[in-house]
């Protein structure tokens, strides 16, 4: 048996069933390892293979992939996969050839090996654990590398194989050592410390009057489902982060609303008014805060249940009880007790999202064109439990599905915000198109941001995914338009067609990868040969005519100072500012903003 056997032979018992690669020699006995043991996804470039994997063990309930990559280039090129998945704490097993163990250039040269680069140290602030294989090592040296990819605050992990080492004879039996039970200790310790913390947040929610529960993506889905007829049980008005979005169904009876810089205004308005924010599973970074963090929810008190205690200590927002430990351990003990009712406070959560609408009437759409948020709702409408929707991770189709897409019990939804890398959107849905051969994949992603990745069609079309792609045509970068507009007085540069960006023919393009395609009109959806397309199997794209000059509020707006520095509002008081008689309904607890 040579080592590339048995390293995937180990894989496979640690639950990988699948590969997305792009093949090269550097790799050529892990490919021929890989080829009889798993299924084997080639992609077209390597970034495609890093995303796909990542939104794979995101959207799967059972396997887990990992990407292949071949050494030099197939690196530097899967990077910015290893970048979101580290930013977005998800898992990410990177397998990247390198040359023969005799042909590492060492400390002082450049290079020696062909295509030789140190992957190790170009990757060493990406990943959460690396090894360089240079001769067979034992079981548990490589285990100790990948399981700490999935532990605790997951992330990616990078295993540098030499091909000797790969093609290196050995004997199986030899290299089987003891399981290591390092990770699991500090998995106990982690719900051990949520249990002890566990009767404080239960007393502070229960002496609270307007509490909320925000629940992150920390939380995990099966978690999430399984609690909910606890959650429901103990009254306590529910809000979800954008990476949590799909723990709570919008039909959730003390559902209120999706908070963020870019989130629905309600919940920014009630999370603004609450006494009490218990945020678990969630690092409030400060898209979930804004950057005037100051403000956020100013009047609460603040818990944070956190596994990684540098996001406790980073200084914002401010924490009143930090708790480091498991998320999942001790929203389960909270829903064990009896809490009083807040019935009060839950129905005037109701009111304030039914007075303000999802679809700001202050947009503004051009005739001809279909506006966003309408199209969002509209969608939210059409999908079933069984969907898989991704709203791709930059610009105006992620923030309006950020604001208006609400889910359904059952959906999963998954984008890659920390990054907000241009051509997630693709990738990301061909892995869980293959993770989930029988859920139907639902893509919207920004014409710009398409254009980038757009060589996974190839992927898409010989595997004959059950994807369905929307694009929001809208003539180049929307956001950037916007920024160098409001800022800028309208310099624009690289943001559409006029300013130096190309764009394909789409029906040119779509045609010459074998998948129907569809422009759709403002009505569309009563159209029959549109609904015939997006409810049968297959792949199938649908363009979105979108305003260049669609406007995108609710925002958050910021101004430059006379400084130079830009200074935001709180994400309770979003633009534009609501009319005096609908702030004074929204604000009874803040009776200075009536």
């Amino acid at each position: 048996m040579k080592y590339s056997d048995l390293f995937v032979d180990w894989l496979l018992e640690m639950g990988y069933t699948h590969c997305f690669f792009v093949a090269g020699g550097a790799i050529m006995h892990l490919l021929d390892s890989v080829r009889t043991r798993m299924i084997c996804i080639p992609v077209v470039h390597e970034v495609a293979a890093g995303i796909a994997a990542e939104y794979f063990n995101e959207a799967s309930e059972d396997g887990k992939a990992f990407a292949l990559v071949t050494a030099g280039p197939g690196i530097t090129n899967i990077i910015t996969a290893m970048a979101g998945a580290f930013l977005e704490s998800r898992e990410l097993l990177v397998v990247a050839g390198q040359v023969k163990s005799t042909d590492l250039a060492g400390p002082t040269l450049r290079q020696r090996g062909i295509q030789e680069i140190d992957g190790l140290k170009l990757c060493e602030s990406l990943t959460v654990a690396s090894r360089r294989i240079e001769q067979p090592l034992p079981r548990s040296s490589i285990a100790a590398v990948i399981m700490r990819g999935r532990h605790l605050r997951p992330g990616p992990t990078l295993i540098e194989f030499c091909l000797d080492a790969q093609g290196a004879p050995v004997d199986a039996a030899a290299l089987r050592d003891a399981r290591s039970k390092v990770l699991e200790q500090e998995g106990e310790d982690a719900r051990e410390r949520a249990a002890v913390a566990a009767p404080n947040v239960i007393a502070l929610t229960q002496a609270a009057q307007r509490p909320v529960w925000l629940i992150g993506g920390g939380v995990k889905r099966s978690v999430a489902a399984n609690l909910l007829p606890a959650l429901e049980r103990t009254g306590v008005p529910l809000m979800t982060t954008w990476n949590g979005a799909d723990r709570i169904p919008r039909t959730f009876s003390t559902y209120i609303g999706r908070p963020n810089t870019w989130g629905q205004r309600s919940a920014n308005v009630l999370l603004r008014q609450s006494d009490l924010v218990v945020a678990f599973g969630t690092r409030l970074g400060i898209q979930q805060t804004g950057f005037n963090w100051q403000e956020f929810a100013r009047d609460a008190k603040i818990v944070q249940i956190e596994i990684d205690e540098a996001e406790l200590k980073k200084g914002h927002p401010h924490i009143d009880v930090p708790i480091c430990g498991d998320a999942n351990e001790l929203l389960r003990l909270a829903c064990e007790e009896q809490y009083p009712s807040y019935a009060s406070w839950l129905d005037f959560c109701h009111e304030v999202r039914r007075i303000i609408p999802l679809n700001d009437p202050a947009n503004q759409t051009a005739p001809g064109f279909v506006n966003p948020f309408q199209f969002y709702l509209d969608l939210s409408t059409l999908t079933t439990s069984n969907d898989i929707v991704i709203p791709c991770s930059s610009g105006g189709a992620n923030s309006t599905g950020m604001q208006a897409f609400e889910p359904l019990s059952g959906q999963i939804i998954i984008t890659n915000k920390g990054l907000a890398s241009m051509g997630y959107g693709l990738a990301g849905a061909i892995g869980a198109a293959f993770s989930n051969r029988n859920r139907r994949v639902t893509l919207i992603e920004g014409d710009g941001g398409f254009i980038q990745n757009l060589q996974e069609l190839a992927t898409v079309g010989v595997g004959f995914l059950n994807l369905k792609i929307f694009i929001f045509a809208n003539n180049g970068y929307a956001s950037i338009r916007t920024t160098q507009r409001n800022y800028f007085g309208g310099a624009y540069l690289g943001c559409d067609t006029a300013t130096g960006l190309g764009f394909p023919s789409w029906a040119k393009l779509f045609d010459a990868f074998n998948i129907p395609y569809h422009s759709l009109a403002s009505d569309w959806m009563h159209d029959s040969e549109f609904l015939k397309a997006y409810n049968e199997p297959g792949p199938s794209a649908f363009i979105v005519p979108v305003d260049p000059e669609q406007t995108y509020f609710p925002k958050v707006t910021s101004r430059v100072t006379a400084s130079g520095t830009m200074e935001s509002n709180p994400i309770h008081l979003m633009s534009p500012e609501l009319p005096e008689n609908i702030a004074g309904k929204v604000f009874r607890y803040l009776p200075i903003l009536k």
